[in-house]
């Protein structure tokens, strides 16, 4: 059984011999045909890809800087406004003070002014005054020394 098998196997060898060069040659051009340039297409989209991505990177990097660049410029713009908000403020406090400052002034030349018409209106009353007081002393001693001549009425009542 041997022989027979040997025979068998020989013949099945043999006709497996066309199938296996036939499976060769349609490696080969798989290989040719389709691996091998689908590999070179893959491996250019893989680069294409690779590039696109890359310069996506770039094109946000360049977005970013320019971002951040208008950010510094809008705090700049945002501190140079409240800086010119703040020096009119300033000004504006100023000329309040100064306001004020001419303001008391002026009140406190008016309240001299009046203060020197009071006192000129106390010194003019107490000169009136003791003028005055000297017309009614000299009456007064005239009618204690001469009663009759300045009798009143409510002296006789007594």
């Amino acid at each position: 059984m041997d022989a027979a098998l040997q025979k068998a196997l020989g013949e099945l060898l043999l006709t497996a011999v066309p199938t296996m060069i036939m499976f060769a040659i349609l490696y080969v051009a798989y290989r040719v045909l389709v691996h091998n340039p689908l590999t070179k297409i893959l491996a250019e989209r893989h680069s294409k890809t690779e590039g696109a991505m890359q310069k996506a990177q770039t094109d946000v990097a360049a977005a970013d800087a320019k971002t951040k660049a208008y950010e510094d410029r809008l705090r700049e713009a945002r501190m140079g406004i409240f800086k010119a908000q703040e020096a009119r403020r300033k000004q504006l406090l100023d000329a309040r003070t100064a306001a004020i400052q001419e303001a008391r002034g002026a009140a406190d030349t008016k309240v001299k002014a009046a203060k020197a018409d009071i006192e000129k209106d106390t010194l003019a009353a107490k000169t009136g005054l003791a003028a005055q007081t000297e017309t009614l002393a000299q009456e007064v001693i005239r009618a204690v020394l001469n009663p009759k001549a300045g009798a009143s009425p409510a002296a006789g009542a007594r």
